[in-house]
């Protein structure tokens, strides 16, 4: 059993490592706009940016979906409940997305005090078919937050629109709706875009989630970032991110894409 003082001097070295660390990821994110983490589990980095005191305003889920690529864990819904709890504890918005028969379960389930803010749906026309039957032209992502947590659908306006606001005429504030329509990244469509990854999302998909949740110089982060589409997205709209992936493969691809190094951890 160790002794007060041998806690004290550990205690010591965690902090000091924590300072350390946080200010390394406060001045790579100043400089570049986006922090890669080297790879590791969810669970990891979750709770590094937790034990570092870093609050993302907002943190996007995109994990494994439990049905076809990626296979099936037996799992799952226990995991995606215990990832919903932590992040809750961070962040003020939450967008786990998913097949929409898996995240259904989640809508009712949801841990205190996550509420469920919006299903929205990213619809797509040109999924290519390969059964005889019905074709999925359809991803789901739940919109969570936490009380009192604010949007902002002005971030939406048009011109027109925010002329009229700006003279006291804008009757109500409109939004956005909660399907957004953008094509698979497949074939020759968004070819510019593609990086390689198998299930790269577009990032006009990600864009109205980052802006209805945050505003300029918010930071997001994303645990599951795959190829690195939440960072490319969050800096496009003058918003900083933090991105990790467990796998090495799609952090050197999201590296490249965001022409970014990782900070070893």
């Amino acid at each position: 059993m160790k002794g007060p003082d041998e806690l004290m001097v550990q205690s010591k070295i965690a902090d000091t490592y924590n300072a350390e660390t946080r200010l390394r990821i406060e001045l790579s994110l100043q400089q570049q706009g986006v922090v890669i983490l080297s790879p590791m589990d969810i669970f990891d980095s979750i709770n590094l940016i937790k034990a570092l005191g870093i609050m993302p305003k907002a943190t996007i889920l995109d994990p494994w979906y439990n049905k076809g690529y990626g296979g099936v864990k037996y799992n799952y819904r226990e995991e995606v409940i215990a990832i919903l709890n932590i992040c809750a504890s961070i962040s003020d918005h939450i967008f786990l997305w998913g097949f929409p028969e898996i995240v259904a379960y989640f809508v009712d389930k949801l841990p205190e005090p996550l509420s469920l803010v919006a299903w929205l749906t990213w619809y797509y026309k040109n999924n290519p078919s390969v059964i005889r039957g019905w074709r999925s032209s359809q991803n789901a992502c739940l919109h969570l937050a936490r009380p009192g947590a604010r949007l902002y659908p002005e971030h939406f306006l048009n011109e027109a629109q925010k002329a009229k606001q700006a003279q006291g005429k804008l009757r109500y504030m409109p939004g956005p709706t909660s399907v957004i329509e953008a094509p698979l990244l497949v074939g020759f469509v968004g070819r510019k875009e593609q990086t390689g990854h198998p299930a790269q999302k577009p990032i006009s998909v990600f864009e109205p989630l980052i802006l209805m949740a945050t505003e300029e110089g918010d930071l997001v982060f994303d645990p599951m970032s795959g190829s690195g589409t939440t960072g490319e997205a969050a800096r496009k709209h003058g918003r900083f991110a933090i991105i990790c992936d467990i796998l090495e493969e799609y952090t050197q691809i999201a590296e490249k894409r965001l022409n970014v190094e990782r900070i070893s951890i």
